[in-house]
């Protein structure tokens, strides 16, 4: 297996750097996770990190985008997102709905406090960075 291709634009680190202290370790946390998961994946060969609308963003050539966001509006939570029109979260919500709070059809909220089911959150990962394999498969292939 080929190791993974990391393209990461520099203007990220910088988005990164600006984070208050926790909010920044969740949002490492959110990427290592992203990162690590992509490296995990047999057949993916390259992940793109850069920004989307100023949050730091991940893309692949057969997956919908993932962004990652702390917002100072709601500075007790932070978030993963996904394409509004895409089947992710409708499907995440059937299979996972007791395990992750959801804000419409976009994003999975993370409070602060909380512990992240971490495998769980992982196969959302992955369906997404192939999403466009899976799209046609009921509940995704999950």
């Amino acid at each position: 297996m080929n190791p993974l291709q990391i393209k990461s634009d520099p203007k990220v680190e910088a988005v990164f750097n600006d984070y208050p202290d926790l909010s920044k370790k969740k949002m490492e946390y959110l990427r290592k996770l992203i990162i690590e998961t992509a490296e995990e994946m047999e057949g993916l060969e390259s992940l793109e990190e850069t920004l989307k609308w100023g949050e730091p963003s991940y893309l692949t050539k057969h997956g919908s985008t993932i962004r990652i966001d702390w917002k100072a509006k709601n500075p007790d939570q932070y978030a993963m997102y996904f394409q509004c029109t895409s089947q992710l979260i409708p499907t995440f919500r059937f299979i996972y709905n007791d395990l992750f709070k959801f804000e419409g059809n976009r994003a999975i909220i993370f409070q602060m406090n909380e512990k992240i089911p971490e495998k769980e959150l992982k196969t959302c990962i992955r369906t997404a960075l192939i999403y466009h394999k899976v799209k046609n498969l009921p509940t995704l292939g999950l």
